[in-house]
């Protein structure tokens, strides 16, 4: 799976990176913290360029946020809990975290696994504005973009060994009652 990783991302480049981010923000089960860490090493050989691969990541990022909250503001809550029973779970826990720690989680969600790829349709689907979505979630998503680029980069050679320890260590995170792929 990496070795194709780091194939498609050299011939690719940062389209690829761009659509993988928008369509792993909305839920599709691509290994996002992979696909940037690898994209970071790639970056520190000189097989990507920086300033593109950086921008591809946090737009693509962004712009898949900005698709989740617009889905949570346009299908009613109840519709949506129907539709994805499977993640059931996730949206669960992910509504008590928001009650706790409110609009933080949606910065700092992107970190947990599970929990990124509800918290903007919830949000959206919540009272919460665009403009307050806005100030936490986009700084959020430039952190985690930003984060595991510079792991890849700063890995380089290594960053097969960085992305498996992410990966293990992402899996105690993980929501009770989800299954959590490790290549997700």
């Amino acid at each position: 799976m990496e070795r194709e990783l780091v194939s498609w991302l050299i011939r690719y480049g940062t389209p690829l990176l761009f659509f993988a981010q928008v369509f792993g923000i909305i839920g599709v089960p691509i290994p996002d913290e992979l696909l940037l860490t690898v994209a970071g090493a790639l970056v520190r050989k000189g097989l990507l360029r920086g300033s593109p691969t950086a921008f591809a990541a946090i737009a693509g990022c962004l712009s898949g946020i900005t698709v989740s909250y617009a889905i949570g503001r346009i299908v009613d809550v109840a519709v949506l809990h129907g539709h994805i029973h499977r993640h059931q779970p996730a949206i669960d826990r992910a509504q008590a975290w928001f009650r706790r720690f409110g609009s933080w989680l949606i910065t700092f969600g992107y970190f947990i696994p599970g929990v990124r790829h509800v918290t903007a349709i919830l949000a959206g689907s919540s009272c919460l504005g665009y403009r307050v979505f806005a100030l936490y979630a986009y700084p959020g998503g430039v952190l985690w973009c930003a984060v595991f680029l510079s792991l890849g980069y700063y890995a380089g050679d290594r960053w097969q060994d960085v992305a498996a320890h992410a990966r293990s260590n992402a899996a105690s995170f993980a929501i009770p009652g989800v299954r959590y792929s490790p290549n997700a």
